[in-house]
């Protein structure tokens, strides 16, 4: 056993909240490539099946398109733009600096 503890300090709070970010980048990026894919297959059944049938409609592949990409804005605002941090306390830190 040893005699050696782990002292903890700020540098670790950091390191979870790197970790948990870069999970998150890591899951929205497999979104977007599920995404793709997906949407692709949908287009191509489309193009193949159906186009010679809309006569000016609207094809039905782009209300699953735009329904799953508004969901993946969402992601990448999650992942990309808001940090994680609570706004509350970022709120706060930005009245007490004024001061």
């Amino acid at each position: 056993m040893s005699n050696f503890q782990r002292i903890s300090d700020a540098n670790d709070d950091k390191d979870k909240k790197l970790w948990e970010l870069a999970q998150k980048r890591v899951a929205f990026k497999r979104h977007l490539v599920t995404y793709v894919i997906v949407n692709a297959f949908l287009w191509a059944m489309w193009a193949i099946n159906g186009p010679s049938n809309y006569h000016g409609r609207i094809p039905w592949p782009l209300w699953s398109t735009i329904g799953w990409g508004i969901g993946l804005a969402f992601h990448f605002a999650g992942a990309y733009i808001t940090t994680g941090e609570n706004s509350v306390e970022r709120e706060y830190d930005k009245l007490k600096n004024k001061q």
